[in-house]
């Protein structure tokens, strides 16, 4: 498929809609896509942008909760909604032949919540927070977030503050969804059976109440700090380790580069973290790299999962491994395997609607290069070893990154730190 298959176009109100259709495919995967995130709040805020995408499914006053379910379980398809530091976004995925009235429900959610039954939902907020503080492989990713980007909202969860959800009134939920649910500031993407014409001619029947104004809200640029020591005690099984720093921000043109090495470090089965910690030494069972993007900024890092015993084993040879890609260029034949490996998911990620959805949506919305797959594939192919040693050197060295580990014991976490970077827990 090439970029003349995608179509964009912004409506008189500001309403960006774009497609890309997939011949071959009954079904079509369409998401509305919302420039607000967790990074747009202030303190009091926290949790707000989440909290109103779970009111979104409690209906309004043409469709209560349980019309909204039954709707798309008569219709065969399925609806869900998502919320991130820079966005929110509500997709659903059904038969291209009913598309419209999938669309004609989610456009009311998106345009006339009730909010109703606040109090209800605040409490099943409540129960998801405590039930994430209970849950330290997915926490253990927002202490070290924190201490990356600390005192600042990239820093903040998403999933907010119980403080905040229970006690934010109606009328300043209702403030907020106002000011950032608004035409400017949404894009409605769509891929599989659609054309462009259809889908904008949908979109102005069903999501024109959108406000056509609204200030832009501009979010605080994420500053990284100093590399930090975060260790939470608690009475778990393994040991959650993760480290890591700022990285790229998504338009930075090495961001393919950077897709490489995470696949050469900890992004796939013959990964050198996967082979050397659990495969030839069983020291874990997870145990990976990742890297991620937003406008301004980035972050990579690497997490592990592991008992007490294989703790600082596991953490020596991650600090070998992250020094190494730095120091030493990639041989030949793991470049080309990574470079291999990267093309067939991308490519075959693209043989999904809701992937093509979310790709171009997500693009538009952050006003994100938008590249061809034969494009991409080009972009992967010139990455060199010499580009994989540039980015170990400028983001994943340990001595600059942060630490954060969630287990029963401070000390021995605070072992294992050491032989990651020994500096860091000397300074704490």
């Amino acid at each position: 498929m090439t970029g003349q298959d995608r179509a964009l176009v912004t409506t008189g109100g500001g309403l960006r809609i774009v497609s890309e259709p997939l011949p071959g495919v009954r079904s079509v995967a369409l998401g509305v896509w919302i420039g607000v995130g967790s990074r747009f709040e202030t303190p009091a805020e926290a949790g707000i942008s989440h909290f109103i995408e779970h009111l979104l499914f409690k209906g309004t006053d043409r469709y209560s909760a349980a019309r909204i379910a039954e709707v798309f379980d008569g219709l065969g398809g399925e609806v869900n909604a998502a919320t991130g530091r820079d966005h929110t976004v509500v997709y659903t995925r059904v038969l291209d032949e009913h598309l419209e009235s999938a669309l004609e429900v989610v456009a009311d959610m998106l345009q006339r919540p009730a909010f109703h039954e606040l109090d209800q939902e605040r409490e099943v907020v409540l129960e998801e927070i405590l039930m994430y503080e209970d849950d330290p492989q997915d926490l253990v990713h927002d202490l070290l977030v924190e201490a990356v980007f600390p005192d600042q909202p990239l820093g903040r969860p998403v999933i907010g503050t119980s403080e905040v959800i229970g006690s934010v009134a109606e009328d300043q939920i209702r403030a907020y969804h106002q000011e950032h649910y608004r035409a400017p500031n949404m894009v409605v993407a769509a891929s599989g059976s659609i054309t462009q014409d259809r889908l904008v001619e949908l979109c102005e029947r069903y999501l024109g109440d959108l406000a056509p104004v609204g200030r832009d809200h501009a979010v605080v640029p994420g500053a990284a700090g100093a590399p930090r020591l975060v260790v939470r005690t608690k009475p778990t099984e393994q040991y959650h380790l993760v480290l890591g720093a700022s990285g790229l921000d998504r338009s930075d043109p090495r961001r393919h580069a950077m897709a490489v090495l995470d696949t050469i470090l900890g992004g796939s089965m013959s990964s050198r973290l996967f082979q050397e910690i659990r495969d030839r030494r069983g020291l874990a069972y997870s145990v990976g790299s990742y890297s991620a993007g937003y406008a301004d900024t980035g972050q990579v890092g690497v997490y592990l999962g592991t008992r007490e015993d294989n703790l600082g084993e596991a953490a020596a040879i991650i600090q070998a491994e992250l020094t190494r890609i730095g120091d030493e260029p990639v041989p030949a034949d793991e470049l080309t395997r990574a470079k291999e490996h990267l093309k067939g998911r991308l490519v075959l990620g693209l043989e999904s609607p809701v992937t093509r959805m979310h790709r171009i949506g997500r693009a538009v919305l952050s006003d994100t290069e938008l590249l061809d797959v034969d494009e991409l594939i080009e972009r992967v192919e010139a990455v060199s070893a010499d580009d994989i040693v540039a980015l170990g050197r400028e983001f994943w060295r340990p001595e600059r990154m942060s630490v954060a580990a969630i287990g029963p014991d401070e000390d021995a976490v605070r072992s294992a730190a050491h032989r990651l970077t020994p500096a860091l827990v000397e300074a704490t």
